[in-house]
């Protein structure tokens, strides 16, 4: 063939590939249909009152039909988000962008050695380091977690516990994401990784002071973390030495040492009740005490110090008062009574001094005690809404006081008060990568009026450059149970929103303690709809307000807050653009109703036991599942994780396949269950921010964000 034909080929040849490829590129985009679960009548009868639970049968885990129809909705989700690939990356890309991918933690002093944590670029883990008596010292690498996770889709550490000696290393570690952890040694001599396997582990563990003594929880059927082992090193665990099994369901067990080093705590609890019992660590064998039985409704927390120890208390005393007692004696003294206005969250205890962090009308501050004068000291912050909690303060003999400090604005510090002047020294702040400029941004309180005569407190973050009384794209967080409380702290993947003009309000709605104890009980149990009210009045005042729509707000919550969107949705849907409910919590009754599950017996005091007929009703009145109505719900993303332990990844698909059967509107309804993953989603933290870019990529389309400013 002459050249020239060769040519004259070769241009016929694309011309007939760009003719198909044109074809093909203006075929129609994939067409599929929303999943349909199949329905199953199951007849449920509790109290003589008859339910029917058409989709009971997703509870069947690990069968073909239960597989087949997550794999549908994930294949739905995929397929119908597609077009938001592009958007997810580039939220993805600038987060990442921000992050010091090469850094180190603040070290701490534990004995002889500078103990610390770093990353290194690329890498999706921490490394756990240590230095010998000085910080220039050469470093060792305890455990690199990247290794660890080279053949393994999910990793978290939950345990790290070295020796009093520092030869030895206990971690235990998880890489499904259903929370049983696996338990092994280390010689952080040689570092070879020794033949003990302790398996079945809830987390706790402690070394006593002949360092070849551990002691460790483990889980029953239930997930309840409820025996108490003794193991030898170089034994079997079928050796190991049952000490303690609590018997009472509601109960779970901690496990951890005083500061001082001289005794092993194991710590028992249900939501609303604690007992405390110590071991000597010179006494490996010898029996646990207990320091104060166990009183229904009396929650006790304790600082050993020396021959006495102190105790943050609520008995006859709501919002906790400090009280000291001799390890052998009974006669107390109030060292800091209990006060209507002010929370006592915690305690760190030193040689010389005592830490008290305190919640006054819901903003956080220090008092520091010196033990010897009894003179107190009360440390300030700069700020008026942040996060503070006490940090790795493990050196006994320590004069100052470490403590995490973060806002909305102000990156994660580490900052050391001296415990004699109160000086503060900033160690280390997390650097934001790209420019980043607290300046840019406005941080403020409103309180949200409710129709019982409450105010709400909603801490709210938006860039300077925005109106904040003017029609503003908003979303809104809401938690709400245990008493636990979500302060305004810094995430610089919420700068993606904030810069694209969104307002970020996080609601304290009661069944947290932002406002003390009461605020918690006045959400919990038989008042647990006062949360969900407290959430919707919070968007009725920021519509009201003129901060937002209804066409311009979105909602998010996950776990227990998965059951507030749940609520939310079901009570008042008209307020709402989208919502994002993260592994939520919402067939509450038939989770309640089968202690098979994990946890569900603890968490009666949270929510109420509907064996009770009373609790049974009210429960039903409010639980997502139960109260799905032939109504238009918002747009809507569930996340579910199919390994999770805490809420089962059949809460989600059951609540999605009831409200995609019920609605009544065209608006979206997504299920992404990741396979891979437990309740605290993907472990590596790049694939985390995939997480997170995904479920922002769906709230900004919803909301209709291009670009701002």
């Amino acid at each position: 063939m002459k050249r020239s034909q060769v040519i004259v080929y070769l241009f016929l040849l694309i011309g007939l590939c760009l003719s198909r490829y044109s074809k093909l590129s203006r075929q129609p985009p994939q067409v599929i249909t929303s999943p349909v679960a199949e329905k199953q009548h199951q007849k449920v009868s509790v109290h003589g009152d008859i339910r029917f639970d058409d989709y009971a049968w997703l509870r069947e885990k690990d069968t073909h039909p239960v597989l087949n129809y997550l794999k549908a909705e994930n294949e739905y989700t995929s397929v119908k988000l597609n077009q938001l690939r592009h958007l997810r990356e580039e939220l993805y890309q600038e987060m990442r962008s921000r992050i010091k991918e090469n850094d180190n933690t603040v070290p701490y002093k534990y004995g002889d050695y500078f103990y610390y944590t770093r990353t290194e670029k690329g890498k999706q883990y921490d490394i756990y380091c240590r230095k010998y008596l000085f910080l220039h010292a050469d470093e060792e690498i305890t455990l690199d977690l990247n290794s660890m996770a080279e053949h393994h889709d999910y990793l978290v550490l939950d345990t790290y516990k070295v020796s009093p000696d520092h030869q030895l290393l206990a971690f235990a570690f998880d890489t499904s994401g259903a929370e049983f952890f696996e338990c092994r040694i280390k010689d952080l001599k040689t570092g070879n990784i020794l033949g003990d396997r302790l398996m079945n582990l809830a987390g706790p563990m402690e070394w006593t002071n002949d360092n070849t003594t551990l002691f460790y929880v483990t889980l029953n059927d239930a997930q309840r973390p409820f025996q108490l082992w003794r193991h030898v090193l170089g034994s079997n665990q079928s050796d190991d030495i049952l000490v303690y099994e609590e018997p009472d369901d509601q109960f779970h067990m901690g496990l951890t040492r005083s500061k001082s080093g001289q005794y092993l705590a194991m710590d028992l609890g249900s939501n609303i009740t604690t007992e405390v019992r110590v071991l000597d660590r010179d006494n490996p064998r010898g029996n646990f005490k207990t320091l104060i039985s166990r009183e229904k409704g009396v929650e006790y927390y304790v600082y050993l110090h020396d021959n006495d120890y102190y105790v943050l208390s609520n008995k006859n005393a709501p919002n906790f008062k400090l009280i000291r007692l001799p390890l052998r004696g009974s006669i107390y003294t109030v060292v800091v009574p209990e006060r209507e206005d002010t929370m006592l969250e915690d305690v760190s205890i030193f040689q010389n001094h005592l830490a008290l962090l305190e919640r006054l009308n819901g903003r956080l501050q220090i008092r520091i005690l010196q033990i010897d004068n009894g003179q107190w000291r009360t440390v300030s912050m700069n700020e008026e809404l942040y996060s503070l909690y006490f940090s790795w303060n493990k050196d006994w003999y320590s004069t100052f006081l470490r403590v995490a400090f973060s806002s909305f604005i102000t990156p994660y510090s580490v900052i050391d008060i001296d415990l004699i002047s109160g000086k503060q020294t900033l160690k280390k702040q997390d650097q934001v990568l790209g420019g980043y400029d607290s300046e840019e941004y406005t941080v403020v309180r409103h309180w949200a009026p409710t129709s019982d005569g409450q105010k709400i407190p909603l801490s709210i973050l938006y860039h300077r450059n925005l109106n904040l009384s003017e029609e503003n794209n908003c979303i809104l967080y809401g938690y709400g149970a245990y008493g636990d409380n979500y302060d305004p702290w810094f995430s610089s993947n919420i700068f993606s929103l904030i810069d694209r003009g969104l307002v970020f309000v996080r609601a304290h709605v009661r069944g947290s303690s932002y406002l003390g104890q009461q605020w918690y009980l006045n959400g919990r149990m038989m008042n647990k709809k006062n949360t969900f009210r407290d959430f919707i009045s919070t968007a009725e005042y920021l519509i009201d307000e003129g901060i937002t729509t209804p066409d311009n707000l979105a909602i998010y919550g996950g776990s227990a807050g998965g059951l507030l969107i749940g609520a939310a949705i079901n009570m008042r849907p008209d307020l709402f653009k989208a919502a994002v409910a993260d592994v939520p919590f919402v067939d509450v009754i038939n989770t309640m109703l089968d202690d098979s599950i994990p946890l569900t017996a603890i968490e009666f005091e949270e929510w109420g036991d509907p064996r009770d007929k009373e609790m049974y009703d009210y429960m039903l009145s409010y639980s997502p599942y139960d109260n799905i109505s032939e109504q238009d719900y918002p747009h809507l993303l569930v996340l579910a994780g199919y390994n999770d332990p805490r809420v089962p990844y059949w809460e989600a698909a059951k609540w999605t396949a009831r409200i995609r059967d019920m609605k009544t509107d065209s608006n979206d309804l997504f299920l992404k269950t990741d396979m891979m993953t437990g309740h605290h989603a993907s472990s590596g933290r790049f694939d985390y921010i995939k997480d997170i870019a995904f479920y922002y990529a769906f709230v900004l389309d919803k909301l209709r964000v291009t670009e701002w400013n």
